[in-house]
């Protein structure tokens, strides 16, 4: 079995929805997160805060830095994720889909590095 990251990708720039309707959404997500459990999949999850409270860290030639707010100037930066235990990419996609749905938004599939063998 492989692990895949399911990646909320989420536009911080847009303004948020309605209470209700992120209610609504709130609700369905976690309606997967239970299904997602249920089969068996589940490894990790969970919802992130935006990319104002990252903290970058930098190590050249020995020397730290650290420095406030997100690496990337994008709009679009990872919101959430899931990580799943998949038979393959399919089942993996099949997933995904559940989660765009419940989330109303996209989600990236990538598949993690296998675990070199002892």
């Amino acid at each position: 079995m492989k692990q895949y990251m399911l990646a909320v990708q989420f536009d911080y720039s847009a303004p948020l929805p309605p209470e209700d309707q992120m209610q609504t959404m709130y609700a369905d997500v976690e309606r997967v997160n239970q299904e997602i459990q249920k089969a068996g999949v589940w490894v990790f999850g969970g919802g992130m805060l935006g990319p104002d409270s990252a903290t970058v860290v930098r190590v050249v030639d020995g020397a730290t830095t650290m420095t406030d707010g997100p690496y990337a100037e994008t709009k679009e930066t990872i919101g959430g994720f899931w990580v799943l235990r998949c038979a393959d990419l399919d089942e993996a996609l099949a997933w995904a889909e559940k989660c765009a749905e419940a989330c109303r938004g996209p989600i990236e599939v990538r598949p993690f590095e296998d675990e070199p063998e002892a």
